[in-house]
């Protein structure tokens, strides 16, 4: 069983930063992809960015790139996203997921956190 914790949301203007932790227990994460979404008051969860099971690839939504980054300590079983040049649009509940099968994709997570509230005001 796999259990994802996210922590780091809050209230911030836009322009700033935020980084978002998510912690994850069981044995699978060192060889599993891990991903972030966002779901908006009204619209449907969609995809971020994702983390291939070593670090080595990554990938984002065309909406983020350039302003967020995703990594990982595999050591901490800890996946993190750093998010700069915020904006209201990014306003969200943000999920931490895990693909245990390893593929680097938007789609095909088997486990999601309860998620962390990111709130930007302009």
């Amino acid at each position: 069983q796999v259990q994802l914790v996210e922590s780091g949301g809050g209230l911030v203007q836009a322009g700033g930063s935020l980084r978002l932790s998510c912690a994850a227990s069981g044995r699978t994460f060192s060889w599993s992809t891990m991903g972030w979404f966002c779901q908006a008051p009204g619209k449907e969860r969609e995809f971020v960015s994702a983390i291939s099971w070593s670090g080595g690839r990554t990938r984002y939504a065309d909406s983020v790139k350039g302003r967020f980054t995703i990594s990982r300590d595999n050591a901490k079983n800890t996946v993190y996203l750093q998010m700069n040049f915020l904006k209201p649009e990014d306003t969200a509940v943000y999920y931490c997921a895990l693909a245990s099968s390893g593929v680097l994709s938007t789609t095909g997570y088997d486990y999601w956190g309860q998620g962390t509230q990111v709130t930007v005001s302009s």
